[in-house]
């Protein structure tokens, strides 16, 4: 169960990310995302947590999930108003072996209560699912404190392109080759698994994200597209602000 002893300061806001054990897949198909999704919102809740599941039906995440994507298992969400949140799930992103989350914490250990009750559930689920057992996740999830409005600004579009890894290998480290930005760009606002489409007005997972903070510091839609695809044209360019995104830790 991933677990972290250090402090964590209410109302602090921090990157954190939750990986797989020796970086193998955590997310098959269309339903481990899905229930991916699910954890991130359900499980923050101090309070105890009752999944039911219905064969043939559809995931419904409030109002933004009702029409989503068919999925085979139907997931009842506790609404806002009945749940004790450990943070503000500000953004995030999943990729195929880790999941990255940009949370401000509410309570005292919130993160960490976070992070053990969305990895334990989802560990769970995995091995049923999948047959087997053992741990799914690195013991120990990484986290950096976001301390600036600078590094705010940063690790935003960061953790909105890190899918662009899945059609450009390596480029974060030598720039995209063999697609235009535009394409990129498209690319990102048409990935499913991250609260970016959400930023830029095209409704995905609205309920699982608290987006007030985030989009007035970005400048709204439109500032969330330039901080992308200036990030994109111009990364190589921000390896000052490397500690934020957990690469080499």
């Amino acid at each position: 169960m991933p677990y972290r002893k250090e402090g964590f300061e209410n109302n602090g806001i921090y990157h954190a990310i939750l990986r797989a054990l020796d970086d193998n897949l955590i997310f098959k198909d269309t339903s481990d995302y899905y229930r991916g999704i699910f954890s991130i919102y359900e499980f923050n809740n101090a309070n105890p947590v009752t999944i039911q599941a219905r064969r043939k039906a559809r995931v419904t995440f409030k109002n933004s999930l009702r029409k989503a994507d068919r999925n085979p298992t139907s997931i009842r969400l506790v609404e806002d108003d009945k749940r004790d949140k450990f943070v503000d799930v500000l953004a995030f992103c999943f990729m195929p072996n880790h999941i990255h989350l940009l949370l401000k914490q509410l309570t005292d250990v919130g993160i960490t209560k976070f992070m053990q009750k969305v990895g334990g559930g989802y560990a769970r689920y995995f091995n049923n699912k999948y047959e087997r057992k053992g741990h799914v996740f690195q013991d120990a999830f990484k986290s950096v404190h976001v301390e600036s409005d600078g590094q705010f600004m940063v690790v935003v579009p960061y953790i909105f392109t890190n899918p662009i890894a899945l059609i450009e290998p390596g480029w974060k480290e030598n720039g995209i080759r063999n697609h235009t930005v535009k394409e990129t760009i498209n690319f990102l606002e048409e990935y499913k698994w991250s609260s970016y489409k959400d930023c830029i007005g095209i409704k995905n997972f609205d309920s699982v994200t608290q987006r007030d903070f985030l989009m007035e510091m970005m400048g709204g839609a439109t500032g969330c597209k330039n901080a992308v695809e200036n990030w994109i044209s111009h990364k190589k360019d921000l390896a000052k602000y490397d500690s934020l995104f957990l690469e080499s830790q």
